[in-house]
Order: C-alpha cells, then structure tokens, then sequence
C-alpha cells in the first residue's frame, strides 16, 4: 500500500510513543539505535561491522555438486517424495530445499542460540514496548528476474503466509497483528501484547515471495510452477518424486554480505528420493549421491565396508552432537479413547524393553530419550522441583499428577532380557486398574472391545525395531500391528491424526518459545497437520508455555522449560525412543568443511557451509581408473 490509513494510524499508535513518533516525524533523539540483528533476549555476538561468520571459510572456492537424501523436513515436506515447488502450505507434499530459493529478513547465525543479521532488510527498529519492529530494506535486494525487492513484497509474504500458510506457520504467526509496507524500503511488523518472545525471530526468518508473481496466481495450491524467488539458489531440473536440483545464482545480490560470506558454495544442490532406506543406502554406494549422514545403526555398524570406503574414496566422520537431541517415540494418540487413561500408557511404556532393543538390533550405539528437552540444560533435574520451579508449578496442584511435585518421571531400565517379567508385571497390574481385563486371553476395553493397536509407519527399515515390542504387548494381552503405507498416504494419515501410535522425531531450539504451542498446546490438539501428534491438551501445560515464551532473561526460560519438562513427563504421552550424541557422516571424498561445526547448526551445517574440493574430486576420478 501506498500510505496507511487513518485506521492503521491509530491501531500502531496503539504500539507506544515511539510508533506515534515514526508517523508525526519523529526527531533524532527520539528514535533509537538502528539495529543490525536481533535476538530473544537483546544479545548478540557479532558487531554492526563484523566481516563474515566465524564458523565459515571466507575463501572457499565455489563450484562443484553436492548431493544428498533428505534427513530433515518442514511444513508439508516429506522425507520420500514430493509433488510440489510449494513448500509452505499444507496441500501437496512440498520439495526439499525450497527454502534455499527465497530471501528472508534476517538470517540465524548458527554459533549463538537465536541472534540473527540483515538479509533483504539491512536494519531493524524495536519500539520500546517490543511490539512494533520497523525493517529497512537493503535497496540492492531484487527477485531472480532481476525486479526489486521491496517492504511490500515482505508484506504481502507475511500477510499471505497468515491467512493461508501451513498450521504450523499460522499458529506460529498468531501474535504477528499486520505487516504493512510504509513505502518500498520500509516494512512495519506489530505484535499483540503479550506475544512470544520468539514470534519476531520466526517471522524474520520467513520466505519473501513477489507480489507481483503471486498476482496471478493461487498462494495456497499445490503447483509445478517454478515460483520466483530471491535466494542463493533456484530451482533447475527436477523430476517429481525422484529428484530436484538447485542451482547457484552466481550473481546474487547477497553474496558478499557478511551473513553470506563463505556460505552457498555448491553450483548445484540435488535431492534425491527414495521409498526405502535400504535402497537409498545402496544408491550412495554407487555413488548416485555424495553425502549421507546415517540414522540406522545397524548399516553404520555392518554395511561401511565396500570397496571405496576400504580404499579411502569414501570418508567417514562421527562428529559430536551438542545441539538439543529433543524428543523421539511412539507418539500416542490420547484423542482415542482407549488411551484416554495415563495409566494404559504407562503400561505402554514398561512394555517397550529398551535395553534389549538397543543392545539387540542397535549395536549398543543409543542412550534413551526421557525428555522433549534431551541433551540440554532445558531438561528438569532428578528429584524433586527447586523453589523457582516450584513456583509455577503450585497453582495446579491438585490438577496435576503429584509426582509432578516430586522426582520426574524416567521410562524404567528393563533387565534386558527382552521380556522382563516385573515390568510386564506391573504393566499387566496397570492395565487392571484402569478397568481393562483379561478374557479368554485377550485384553479387553471398558466397551468390551479387544484392545487393539496399530503403530502406522511409512518406510521398512524400522519394522524390526517393533516386532520384539508387539510381542511384549500380545503378553500382555494387546493385540498390536504394524501398518506400512506409502507415503502420501502417511501424511495424509498424521494431518488427519488417524492413528493409534506413530514414530516422531522433533527438537526444540536452544531458544524454546512459540513453535511449543505447534508440538504440545491445546490450542493445535485439533487443529489438522499440527505436529501435536499425542493430542496434548492440558490447562497446566498450555500455563507452562506461556511461561516459556513470555521469559525475560534466559535464567527465566531454563525455569520455565523444567517446570514444563515435569509436567509433560508426567503424562505419560509417547513411548521414549532413543537419541545419539553424535553425527554419523559418510560422503565421497571430493569436499571441504569447517573443522568444527557451529553449535546450533542444523547437522554440521551441510551444504550451506561445506565446500567442493576440485583437488579430491581429481584424486577421487583417478583413483577409480583401472
């Protein structure tokens, strides 16, 4: 829009005298500091004129080809296929590294919590409420066809991603008021009061789509359309379901701006899909794809010995992970009322011999997940909560379970028998005393109904790691299966929570803040493709994430994260799987990367910060020649 409105006037007067102040014409002195980055709590590592990340090589070449299978997903991204360019909305299943093909606002700096710097916006100003952030606009920032990016671009991207983006975007941007365009360099984004403390950091890091590309066009419709877009990267071949491919815009008007130094070195990045683990695992033995980090245990353990890792064309690396770990399980689906009761849950906990699965079919190689928060300082401590938890946790009192006032709740360790007798014991006791018997062998439900259940799963290779667990369960009485689909129909499945029990993996920022309500608040616990899988809807939990998001210093949050890690425990909501303190990395050996990856790198910061090494990659091509 050209000019606001008197009634836009007013709504952002709303914000504070500084918002009165940018629309009166405010003097120097009134307006503060314009600011570079920003963060959660205000602190940032890197100055106003700081050069390039410190985890990067600044000089590191450009050219090459990095390929590799997806192991990470957003939104509507799947891990097997994908049918769509359009990666931020619930229909379709999207393409991986969309992402890579948009400018955002700012952009993370991955060796602190949540800082971020200027990308398409060069600045920001906070009002002295925190509730209207004013960006300007990098005036060298323009879309691939060469037309400029402008503040109302940005506003139509994050009026558009609200009203018709992905849940999880939509529930993320619930405290975001309006983005409005004040001219082309000047974006003003206003919050609600009392709004996450994070919602500024998600909506800076979102894509800027072009107004004017979307003027013709559907936002919210699956398409094949390649969509313009202003990032390090745009879309070049692809085939739907097997492979996608991005190419460097190697004039890219970011390129030497001190967020993108030593960043986007590839010529091209290529995604390749595959239904089946074992076959993509014989794909990267042939060389169809360069770098895999391996999540299977067991191929890590017996399958590196071909030929080209016996003869060094292939290396293999296990690089420590300090990031958040988060949470995996058997998700279960409380909506269902025969999981109703935490006390048939718990049931499903003891039954699940961890030890046993871990020695047996994993090689030892896991420890075992008992928190969302795993491997981080975020995690509520053994015993009973500390005055300053205790503190949020006493007006419930009486709501809640009172172990919650006590020790956290820990899966118990099996004698790794793979049938412990005691916790099938006290499984079966559980079972009885919430009023489902045993009859002619089989486990009943209060209806009168056997109890049946169905994990539902999307790919092979972790059917074993359920057989040993049904037949805990059949002991018991319960009659469990496994349900393999494809992967449309997987989704499909999850968005519409048409499940009993289901496989999650998810981790939580260093940073928790809004994107809890997406994974545990009542607020999203019927809301379709949220990522609330269990169907948690509890007042004292929704309490506790507002807590979380509405902390002041990082002191605060950690509190606040513990007092919620109790409560969440205490629910018994999923089965608690496993986690690895390390990255398992194998690629053919023609690349470069940083020594050490930043912390808070999503991985090792593959292939954003790696390079092509064009002296391997000969050594690579001679040493195959007979």
């Amino acid at each position: 829009m050209a000019q606001l409105s008197r009634r836009h006037v007013l709504a952002l007067g709303a914000g504070g005298a500084f918002s009165a102040a940018w629309l009166r014409g405010a003097t120097a002195s009134e307006m503060p500091a314009e600011a570079h980055g920003m963060s959660a709590f205000g602190d940032l590592k890197y100055p106003a004129d700081f050069h390039h990340f410190d985890y990067v090589n600044v000089d590191a070449p450009k050219g090459g080809t990095f390929s590799l299978i997806p192991s990470v997903r957003a939104y509507n991204q799947s891990y097997q296929t994908f049918n769509s360019l359009n990666a931020f909305i619930l229909k379709g299943d999207g393409a991986q590294g969309m992402d890579m093909t948009f400018a955002p606002l700012m952009v993370r700096a991955n060796d602190e919590p949540d800082g971020m710097y200027g990308l398409a916006a060069k600045s920001v100003n906070i009002s002295a409420d925190r509730l209207v952030y004013r960006f300007t606009m990098r005036p060298e920032a323009k879309f691939h066809d060469g037309t400029k990016l402008t503040a109302h671009d940005a506003a139509f991207s994050l009026t558009s991603l609200k009203a018709k983006g992905h849940p999880l975007i939509i529930v993320q941007m619930r405290d975001m008021v309006s983005g409005e365009a004040v001219d082309d360099a000047t974006l003003v984004v206003t919050f609600a009061k009392g709004r996450a403390r994070d919602v500024p950091l998600y909506v800076a890091s979102l894509p800027i789509f072009s107004k004017a590309y979307y003027a013709s066009r559907a936002f919210d419709e699956t398409s094949l359309d390649i969509p313009l877009g202003s990032g390090p990267y745009k879309v070049g071949k692809f085939e739907v379901n097997r492979y996608i491919e991005y190419e460097r815009v190697k004039d890219w008007w970011a390129a030497d701006l001190p967020p993108c130094r030593g960043s986007y070195n590839f010529d091209v990045v290529r995604y390749e899909f595959y239904r089946d683990r074992d076959v993509a695992f014989e794909g990267f033995t042939g060389k169809n794809y360069l770098y895999r980090e391996e999540f299977t245990a067991r191929i890590w353990a017996t399958r590196y010995d071909f030929p080209a890792v016996k003869e060094g064309r292939v290396k293999m690396e296990v690089v420590p992970d300090d990031t958040p770990s988060g949470a995996q399980g058997w998700f279960i689906n409380t909506r269902r009322e025969k999981f109703r009761d935490p006390r048939v849950r718990e049931a499903l906990i003891d039954a699940f011999d961890f030890e046993w699965t871990n020695k047996t079919i994993m090689y030892g190689a896991y420890a075992r997940t008992v928190s969302p928060f795993q491997n981080s300082d975020l995690m509520a401590s053994d015993g009973p909560p500390p005055p300053e938890e205790l503190k949020l946790l006493e007006p419930f009192r009486g709501q809640v379970p009172d172990e919650v006032f006590a020790a956290p709740f820990t899966p118990p360790v099996s004698d790794g028998s793979g049938q412990d007798r005691s916790l099938l014991r006290r499984a079966q006791r559980l079972l009885s005393e919430a009023g489902l018997p045993i009859k002619d062998g089989k486990r009943m439900l209060p209806n009168g109904e056997i109890f049946r259940i169905e994990f539902l799963l999307d790919e092979p290779s972790f059917q074993p790691h359920h057989g040993p667990y049904i037949k805990n369960l059949a002991t018991l009485g319960i009659e469990a299966s496994v349900r393999l689909v494809d992967a449309v129909q997987y989704k499909v499945r999850q968005e519409d929570f048409d499940f009993d029990m289901t496989t999650q993996r998810f981790s939580m920022s260093a940073t928790p803040g809004d994107a809890m309500r997406s994974f545990f608040s009542s607020q999203v616990a019927a809301t379709k493709g949220s990522y609330n899988l269990a169907g948690v809807a509890n007042p004292a939990i929704d309490a506790m994430i507002e807590k979380i998001m509405a902390a002041d210093s990082r002191e605060e949050l950690t509190v606040a994260c513990r007092a919620f890690d109790r409560l969440f425990r205490a629910g018994r909501y999923w089965v608690p799987h496993w986690f690895n303190k390390t990255h398992r990395l194998a690629y053919w050996d023609q690349f470069g990367h940083p020594q050490k990856p930043p912390r808070y790198a999503n991985g090792v910061g593959a292939p954003d910060i790696w390079w092509y090494d064009g002296g391997k990659a000969a050594r690579l091509e001679q040493a195959k020649q007979p």
